[in-house]
């Protein structure tokens, strides 16, 4: 099962490391700060300034689609999609034997033994995606700061809206490109 697209437990370590870095100094170093408010403040802020709810909506649903497009392709799709059909069968096993604990507790030993390998398989997409995400949000941060942190359809902030929605277009997304 190895593969060009196998994740590793380092790259996932060391991307974690970096986006800390970003996150904790981001009012330290100026050009970090501003370097990344030249470059999002006339693309994303121009589309949030032209309406801010219908902005946010396009934006979250354009990172939705960039985010759902490198998990296809960064990782291992066709492997995924064997561990998890393994992982189903499991599942169908410990319900048909949900009355024997010996072999319930067997076959919940071997479903643990899927969870590394999926995780490990799945992490690719992070090596891209982790960084830009920090240096996005930290964005966000600042711009809905400078806006008097509005409320979204009168109750969510813009954390919460960008959460519900990415959930929502991402699983559409996913369903429509076929990603595991």
């Amino acid at each position: 099962m190895s593969s060009k697209k196998e994740g590793s437990f380092k790259v996932l370590f060391f991307v974690m490391i970096v986006s800390l870095f970003v996150a904790s100094f981001w009012e330290k170093l100026p050009f970090l700060k501003s370097g990344v408010h030249s470059f999002l403040d006339p693309s994303i802020g121009t589309v949030l300034n032209w309406n801010l709810t219908l902005g946010m909506l396009f934006v979250t649903m354009l990172i939705s689609f960039l985010t759902t497009i490198v998990q296809k392709y960064a990782t291992d799709q066709k492997t995924l999609k064997e561990l998890r059909k393994e992982q189903k069968i499991l599942q169908q096993e410990i319900k048909k034997y949900k009355h024997d604990p010996e072999k319930v507790l067997e076959l919940q030993k071997k479903q643990f033994e899927f969870i590394p390998k999926t995780t490990k398989l799945s992490m690719r997409a992070i090596l891209f995606t982790g960084i830009p995400f920090i240096l996005l949000f930290r964005w966000f941060w600042d711009f809905f700061n400078s806006l008097g942190n509005p409320k979204f359809f009168g109750i969510f902030s813009w954390f919460w809206f960008y959460l519900i929605f990415t959930m929502i277009f991402t699983s559409i997304f996913r369903k429509v490109l076929d990603v595991v």
